[in-house]
């Protein structure tokens, strides 16, 4: 028995990587689900595809609304949109900031405002946010997307609290590095994209990326019945990399 039969989720950002692994992976399991996505013309059934631009609250509230039409109801909700930044705080231009928070951080705020109607209705209400390690490492290069994550995780304590009572449980996944489309496009930015490689494999104490399918199956635990009792709670998905402390390898 899947335990998602009959359940309906919204998944945002959920056309590639991580997105689009937790999607096909709900549906799998028996959930309806659609995808709110800036170019979501890959996704195909069971997926419902919906154009949706997390930053446009008017627009985010009119896919919402459609997808709890054409669901029949929202039970589920994967705030998983975002986009990364590199750099010291010396690096990015305030618009960049505005940018990227406003994605990170804004895109959940407007997906949850415009879904809450629906889960208060649900008997079986949840949300998940895709957070990341740089929420509570310190990672070089990534002042940013660190900042962003940590609002992320915060975030979701907040919101844990605030609609508990409500019936609605919020948690979030923190993945390590994974491997994504974004991270891709990273190596094939970097001067020796092999060697770049190995050094995100060799700081991930298992000694290789995440991938999608494995923080997918961390989202969709947080979001099913069988995490009932789960809120307030921030999952890490890093092959180790947050909590482990591993003396260097013999040579």
């Amino acid at each position: 028995m899947s335990g998602f039969n009959g359940l309906r989720a919204v998944v945002t950002g959920g056309a590639a990587g991580i997105g689009r692994a937790t999607a096909e992976l709900l549906a799998e399991r028996g959930a309806r689900v659609a995808v709110l996505d800036l170019d979501p013309s890959g996704v195909e059934e069971p997926l419902v595809a919906l154009r949706a631009d997390v930053t446009d609250d008017a627009g985010v509230r009119a896919a919402v609304a459609e997808a709890a039409v054409r669901l029949g109801g929202i039970d589920i909700l994967v705030n998983n949109a975002g986009i990364g930044a590199a750099g010291t705080v010396e690096d990015n231009s305030d618009e960049q900031w505005h940018r990227v928070l406003d994605v990170n951080v804004l895109g959940i705020v407007r997906v949850s405002r415009a879904a809450l109607p629906y889960l208060r209705a649900s008997a079986h209400a949840a949300i998940v946010n895709t957070c990341s390690i740089a929420a509570t490492a310190g990672l070089p290069q990534r002042a940013l997307y660190s900042a962003s994550k940590g609002a992320v995780q915060s975030l979701t304590l907040a919101m844990a609290a605030d609609h508990v009572r409500e019936g609605i449980r919020v948690n979030c996944v923190n993945p390590g590095t994974a491997d994504t489309p974004w991270v891709a496009r990273l190596l094939d930015a970097a001067d020796d994209p092999e060697a770049e490689r190995a050094a995100l494999n060799a700081r991930q104490p298992m000694g290789r990326l995440v991938t999608a399918q494995e923080v997918a199956a961390a989202i969709v635990y947080l979001a099913g019945p069988t995490a009932a009792s789960v809120t307030g709670t921030a999952l890490a998905v890093d092959g180790g990399m947050a909590g482990l402390r591993l003396r260097p390898q013999a040579m």
